[in-house]
């Protein structure tokens, strides 16, 4: 009979083996679809140049899927529908480059779907196949960012980041903000108070840190700071990791007044004289408020000393109806795809 073996050092070890494994089929994964899109690239290049000089007409598409899947029945990726769909998304990306295609095709099928059906040009979409790879979003995020007009809205805020911060900062911090920022996920009443909203940001903390985007680190909600013998409390206070600085956010739920930007630069240096350490870059102001008139702000912005970045923000947000999806079942074209991954890996493991 086999002994059963409980030692400590060949549990950890057995442990350490299966999270091998589980890495090299991800792995293994991620090569597939890669090769899988290379190919979806080039056929749709080939589909679309038979279609230019031949007269084969339209049962062309309907002709190779039929040979195709009596050539591998068990792919579902040469359905008419895809082939359409890889035909379309080739012909969307037609002027770019290798580099860009060989991002294109680290992302999943649905992913590139998702993005030719809700952008308007290559530039916009090159920007989300980007921004997806560095923050690893899902499709559930992506599908989200595009739908608030990330795009549209990123580097877009009133700052006078160019006159108050190094020029390497004064680019990252200004990229880093949005203007309008969309805060879909609260329900508020029309009247509802400064506290209401900063209690309800906090309460979605996790919606909220994803359309502030990444490298915001919360650190706490009226964050006391003891100036003279007077204590004052900052709205929301967040640590930036990559820009290496802290973040001072305070929200008003009027208009812009001229007067805000005087008391967050007060917060500012406050900040910096208490909390600032060795190796951290100065603090950022980002003052949310309902409304703002932009010559009115760049007027208040100009004589102060300390970076201050002024957005809008907006509760609620109906979407244009050029943004709705053109590409219908999305969901069902992924899935089949992790399918057909999931099932060539397994065939491949068996047979090795």
């Amino acid at each position: 009979m086999t002994k059963i073996i409980k030692d400590t050092q060949y549990a950890n070890w057995i442990q350490a083996l299966k999270q091998q494994f589980r890495q090299s089929q991800l792995k293994a994964v991620i090569k597939v679809n890669q090769a899988l899109l290379q190919f979806y690239w080039q056929l749709g290049g080939e589909i679309l140049e038979k279609q230019k000089k031949t007269q084969w007409g339209e049962g062309f598409i309907p002709q190779l899927s039929k040979d195709l899947m009596a050539e591998f029945p068990a792919v579902k990726g040469f359905s008419v529908r895809n082939l359409k769909y890889i035909r379309q998304w080739r012909s969307f990306y037609a002027e770019i480059g290798q580099q860009a295609v060989a991002q294109l095709c680290q992302l999943p099928w649905g992913h590139n779907l998702a993005i030719i059906s809700k952008t308007q040009d290559h530039q916009e979409a090159l920007y989300y196949v980007q921004q997806s790879l560095i923050h690893g979003w899902s499709r559930a995020v992506l599908v989200h960012q595009m739908e608030s007009g990330l795009w549209q809205r990123e580097g877009m805020a009133v700052t006078n980041f160019e006159q108050t911060l190094p020029a390497i900062q004064s680019d990252l911090a200004q990229q880093s903000l949005k203007d309008p920022y969309i805060f879909d996920f609260l329900t508020l009443s029309v009247d509802h108070s400064e506290r209401e909203l900063e209690q309800s940001l906090v309460k979605h903390i996790t919606q909220f840190l994803l359309e502030l985007g990444s490298g915001f680190a919360y650190m706490g909600q009226q964050v006391p700071i003891a100036v003279g013998e007077r204590d004052f409390y900052l709205d929301l206070l967040f640590y930036h990791t990559q820009l290496h600085c802290y973040v001072v956010i305070e929200l008003k739920i009027n208009d812009f007044e001229p007067e805000y930007a005087g008391k967050l630069n007060f917060y500012i240096k406050a900040v910096d004289e208490q909390l600032r350490r060795a190796g951290d870059l100065p603090t950022i102001g980002l003052l949310l408020c309902k409304n703002k008139d932009r010559m009115v702000v760049e007027y208040a912005l100009s004589d102060i000393n300390k970076p201050i970045g002024v957005s809008e923000y907006q509760l609620t947000k109906s979407l244009p109806k050029d943004l709705k999806p053109s590409l219908p079942s999305v969901e069902d074209i992924e899935a089949e795809f992790e399918t057909e991954l999931l099932g060539s890996h397994e065939k491949n493991h068996k047979e090795s």
